[in-house]
């Protein structure tokens, strides 16, 4: 079945929710806060969420992440480093290059290490174009803050290695806040980026 997209932004921070949906079932990336706004979400697409996806750790991407499992009964996918400081069990806790399922589609995780100890990435294909969700280690105009220079270091050879190196210019990413961007128009900055330092 194939897959669509829609989203929503929630909170002061622009934390941007995404649902994946694939006929009766949905996929939520980041239950990050209103979860009454979030279940409203799939009900106008009369969809169900079966599995909430979190990308990391930080408190403004999993605050309605409780309310969301225990409403849904959904499947909790996060990153093996990230799954103990969640408010909310894990049920499956992925490293770089395992993968998971949902409604019949296969994907690969994509651990980006830097923004915390290790974000969780995956690649959708829709309507034909290669679809990142990155959460806050990839933005339009740079990678996601770090506390130090090791941890910047760290995560723009992540994202070089692990998504500029692999993919396609025309890959449309989504970021935790603010609006999308695609691998072709970052791609010119990556020296710039390791140059200023953040």
């Amino acid at each position: 079945m194939n897959l669509t997209l829609d989203h929503i932004s929630v909170s002061d921070m622009d934390n941007n929710c995404y649902l994946l949906i694939a006929g009766p079932h949905a996929l939520l990336i980041d239950a990050a806060d209103s979860p009454d706004d979030l279940l409203r979400l799939a009900e106008q697409h009369n969809t169900t969420i079966t599995h909430v996806l979190t990308t990391h750790r930080h408190s403004d991407h999993v605050r309605a992440l409780p309310a969301v499992l225990e409403a849904t009964g959904a499947t909790h996918i996060a990153s093996f480093l990230d799954a103990p400081a969640l408010p909310a069990p894990v049920d499956i806790a992925l490293n770089h290059g395992d993968t998971f399922t949902f409604a019949g589609h296969e994907f690969h995780a994509i651990i980006l290490r830097g923004h915390t100890p290790g974000g969780l990435a995956f690649a959708a294909t829709i309507d034909d174009r290669t679809h990142l969700f990155v959460g806050d280690s990839l933005f339009p105009g740079g990678v996601g803050k770090t506390g130090n220079e090791n941890e910047f270091a760290r995560l723009l050879r992540d994202v070089t290695e692990r998504i500029f190196d692999v993919f396609p210019d025309d890959t449309i990413v989504h970021p935790g806040h603010g609006a999308p961007t695609t691998l072709g128009a970052e791609r010119p900055h990556l020296d710039e980026w390791r140059e200023r330092g953040w």
